[in-house]
């Protein structure tokens, strides 16, 4: 194993130590998810902006996953529509509104959304702040405060606010992206290669669902969890939740 490699590895392990430190915030947040869902409302989880959406689509339909998940994954954003694209609309102020429209967000009082955003400073990442406060919503942020306290106030990749998302959400979750995303330097590559923000999004997520579901027990509640499509039995367990959730979540059908 190169030295390179041995690095990544170390690293890795050492943001997942990091970020289980901060169980306890999540603790508070996944109760939020949980009383939410005792009162059948969808969880939103939206990542405004590239590869933000992985996140929110590992909570989709996910064995082991919460089923009231309403992900909103907007062609705008999504890599797969175009890369440069996606960077161009996560800058352009007043686009989240319509997405949130669209996806029918925020239309019960104290509807619950996570918001995944490694860097957590865009137009699109914090115009969905704001207009879920708007909302009446509680937000649960999932993001860094490496990214947002070192660029430039007068930035293009910022929001013309220069708000920044840990600061503004009413749950924190620190997912500790180093400062770049990428970790690893090799001799003769100009840039450093690695990525990391994947790795610490979707760590978190796991851990808020674990605890959202420890969170449904205590409150003697049966936790909508999804069973592998293709474990044995698997179509048969996910049949109820598909039969209640399909009609309200737009990606499950």
């Amino acid at each position: 194993m190169s030295s390179e490699t041995e690095l990544y590895h170390a690293t890795i392990k050492t943001l997942m130590d990091k970020i289980h430190e901060g169980l306890p915030e999540i603790e508070k947040a996944a109760t939020v998810m949980a009383k939410a869902i005792m009162e059948d409302k969808l969880i939103h989880v939206i990542g405004p902006g590239g590869h933000s959406n992985m996140g929110v689509e590992e909570l989709l339909w996910r064995a082991g996953g919460l089923a009231p998940i309403n992900a909103i994954l907007d062609p705008g954003t999504n890599l797969i529509h175009g890369a440069k694209r996606s960077n161009i609309i996560e800058r352009t102020h007043g686009y989240a509104k319509g997405v949130l429209d669209s996806y029918q967000v925020g239309k019960k009082p104290g509807e619950v959304i996570v918001i995944v955003n490694a860097y957590g400073v865009n137009a699109m990442c914090i115009d969905t702040l704001l207009e879920a406060r708007k909302r009446g919503m509680q937000v649960i942020a999932v993001t860094s405060r490496s990214f947002a306290d070192n660029l430039p106030a007068d930035h293009p990749a910022r929001h013309e606010s220069g708000k920044n998302l840990y600061s503004e959400a009413d749950y924190f979750l620190e997912n500790h992206l180093p400062l770049g995303d990428a970790i690893v330097d090799i001799e003769g590559c100009d840039e450093k290669t690695g990525s990391t923000s994947t790795f610490c999004n979707v760590f978190v997520l796991n851990l808020l669902v674990i605890e959202a579901i420890r969170a449904i027990i205590a409150m003697d509640g049966k936790p909508p969890v999804w069973r592998s499509a293709n474990m044995p039995g698997g179509d048969a367990a996910n049949k109820v939740l598909e039969d209640k959730y399909i009609p309200r979540i737009r990606h499950l059908g």
